[in-house]
């Protein structure tokens, strides 16, 4: 029902600032739960941050205070504003679209974009 396409990722240094977009491609991302989560060589994939249809936001403790979310409706499109960026914040980052509002970490989404890559150099 929905697809979905990250873009602006990118190599940046420490300090520096990237905004990632989300898309929905085919679809609308009106009244779905959008969440960014990323996933670093050899790791886990894991929660950033996520916005609801309302415009509610959360955030991990991790980027909490650096990053922004926001969603633009008219252009259907959701942002990640990435601000004092660190080498640990190098991962593929996701963005995925769920109709329920709860349990936000959890990896259960309806639907995924393919990534874009974020590397932070020192």
């Amino acid at each position: 029902q929905v697809q979905l396409v990250e873009s602006g990722g990118g190599l940046v240094q420490a300090g520096g600032s990237l905004r990632l977009s989300c898309v929905a491609s085919r679809g609308t991302l009106s009244n779905y739960l959008i969440t960014w989560f990323r996933q670093a060589p050899g790791k886990e994939r894991e929660f950033v941050a996520a916005i609801s249809w309302s415009s509610v936001t959360y955030y991990a403790d991790s980027v909490k205070g650096r990053f922004t979310i926001s969603r633009d409706n008219a252009k259907n499109t959701v942002y990640l504003q990435m601000n004092s960026l660190k080498f640990e914040d190098t991962a593929v980052y996701y963005c995925a679209a769920k109709a329920s509002w709860t349990n936000i970490r959890r990896l259960d989404y309806d639907y995924w974009g393919q990534g874009t890559q974020v590397t932070v150099s020192s």
